[in-house]
C-alpha cells in the first residue's frame, strides 16, 4: 500500500474537524504508514482454520434469571416514610 501524504492526513483532520500543525500532520503520516503497513503484513497470514472472534476472551452473560420474588410488607415499608397519605408515600409535588 502507498504510504499516506501529509496532505492526506491534513484532508482527513479536516473531515474529522481537527486542527492539525504541519509538525502533527507529518508525524501522524509515518504513525499511519506503519499501521497500514503492519495490516498488509497481516494480509499475508493463512487464516482458512481460524474461527471469527468477537472479543480475545470468552464472555458470559452474569445476569440474574429473571424470576418474581415477594417484595418487601408494605407496612414494614412505611415504617420508613417521612410522609404518607391513604397508604401511599407523600412527596413534594413538582408541578403546580
Amino acid at each position: 500500500m502507498a504510504e499516506l501524504t501529509k496532505e492526506e492526513v491534513k484532508h482527513v483532520a479536516h473531515l474529522a474537524r481537527l486542527a492539525i500543525t504541519e509538525e502533527e500532520a507529518e508525524k501522524f503520516a509515518l504513525q499511519l504508514g506503519a499501521i497500514t503497513e503492519f495490516a498488509e503484513q497481516l494480509k499475508e497470514l493463512d487464516t482458512t482454520n481460524v474461527e471469527p472472534t468477537t472479543h480475545v476472551l470468552p464472555l458470559v452473560n452474569v445476569l440474574r434469571e429473571d424470576v418474581a420474588t415477594k417484595g418487601l410488607d408494605r407496612d414494614t415499608m412505611m415504617l420508613n416514610v417521612k410522609e404518607q397519605e391513604a397508604g401511599q408515600v407523600k412527596v413534594p409535588s413538582i408541578m403546580d
